[in-house]
């Protein structure tokens, strides 16, 4: 097992994510104890140290199953992480109740790591707002021990991770973001880490396979990848270019089963990362995915300025892009919670005068009904 440092710790380079523990009968609340305590002891024994799980995985379940998996070995032996829950705006006023039982569900007198969990555009104005005392509290429990490390997660944009770091950035000890080889251009990945970099912020990933996504590829795209390392599995190279960007200390992967632990265990025996021809290879894997998917925005606002409603058109076909290419899934969604009624997608009156200067020739106003209408709003 590969290992990376912070601070003063050695963490293992994989870490076990509890958001896909094995279940009962399909269902998600059910999680099936036995095998997670078998495949939690591997992850140990395999010299994974590393647990993230958050209150709100398998229905609020993930937590009560990790403190139970983990009871049994020495305490000093792992570190566990879990966060906040504040994609639910009806916590921010409960942040004391919550940790509270969260150190109980998890059968633990203290956290190593503790984030302000998804920080974006829905609950960016709440995480800031004082009245809540969220940020006090959690430093307040940090001083006491009770939180080791304290950082925070986002699917948010820069402009909102921008907004959370001047408030609270000198404090943040890392960040936990969504990172993959198709989402450094198409969320922008690139520009976090860089952002994170400014801030000397080190990067946690979650989504490394983009939900199993970058497990399976085309036959074309696998035959691309296998004659440039013929003994590498096509997972593999989703981590192998997560082990080319020097600011990642941490990849979380969610396995719930014991072939997936296997393979990454083994992926991390090594570290691998991808030479230019290789990285070359793979973003253009990326960009032949996307362009099979998504509508052909540049952001230039062109269209902006000719819209009667001052609809955001760039943003929101960005998040129409996210939307398709993900088959759905809750980014788009929680990021227009933010929007104003009048600037959401069904605010389009189809006048075209969009269209009519859009260098792409997108039909912005098809986009927009479509959009409204998958997400009823």
């Amino acid at each position: 097992m590969i290992y990376k440092t912070f601070q003063d710790l050695k963490l293992s380079a994989l870490g076990m994510g509890a958001m896909r523990l094995p279940v009962i009968d399909g269902d998600d609340a059910k999680i099936d104890e036995a095998a997670t305590q078998e495949i939690v002891d591997y992850a140990l024994e395999q010299g994974i140290n590393y647990f993230d799980t958050a209150w709100g995985y398998h229905g609020e379940n993930s937590e009560l199953a990790m403190g139970k998996a983990l009871k049994k070995h020495a305490r000093e032996s792992f570190y566990l992480t879990t966060k906040f829950p504040g994609y639910d705006l009806n916590n921010m006023d409960k942040v004391q109740a919550i940790f509270e039982k969260q150190l109980e569900k998890c059968q633990v007198e203290y956290f190593d790591f503790y984030l302000f969990h998804n920080v974006c555009e829905m609950n960016i104005d709440a995480y800031l707002d004082e009245k809540y005392g969220i940020f006090d509290y959690l430093m307040a429990q940090k001083k006491a021990g009770k939180i080791r490390h304290l950082g925070f997660s986002s699917h948010g944009s820069i402009e909102v991770m921008k907004r959370f770091l001047k408030a609270y950035g000198k404090d943040m000890e890392f960040c936990q973001i969504q990172l993959n080889y198709l989402d450094w251009k198409f969320q922008d990945a690139k520009g976090k880490v860089e952002l994170l970099k400014q801030y000397g912020i080190p990067v946690w990933v979650m989504e490394p396979l983009r939900g199993g996504r970058l497990a399976n590829l085309s036959e074309e795209n696998n035959a691309i990848l296998k004659e440039l390392r013929p003994e590498e599995g096509i997972p593999a190279w989703a981590f192998r270019f997560l082990q080319s960007i020097p600011e990642v200390t941490m990849v979380l992967s969610g396995m719930s089963n014991f072939e997936q632990m296997k393979e990454n265990i083994h992926t991390f025996e090594t570290d691998k990362p991808l030479n230019k021809k290789e990285m070359s290879a793979l973003m253009g894997i990326a960009d032949g995915m996307l362009q099979l998917n998504v509508l052909p925005c540049t952001a230039c606002h062109y269209c902006v300025s000719h819209c009667p409603k001052g609809l955001a058109i760039p943003d929101l076909l960005a998040l129409y892009n996210e939307h398709n290419f993900t088959g759905g899934g809750f980014i788009a969604p929680m990021a227009l919670m933010a929007y104003e009624k009048d600037k959401l997608p069904s605010a389009c009156i189809g006048c075209r005068s969009c269209e009519k200067v859009c260098p792409q020739q997108i039909k912005i106003s098809e986009a927009m009904s479509d959009f409204a209408g998958k997400l009823g709003m």
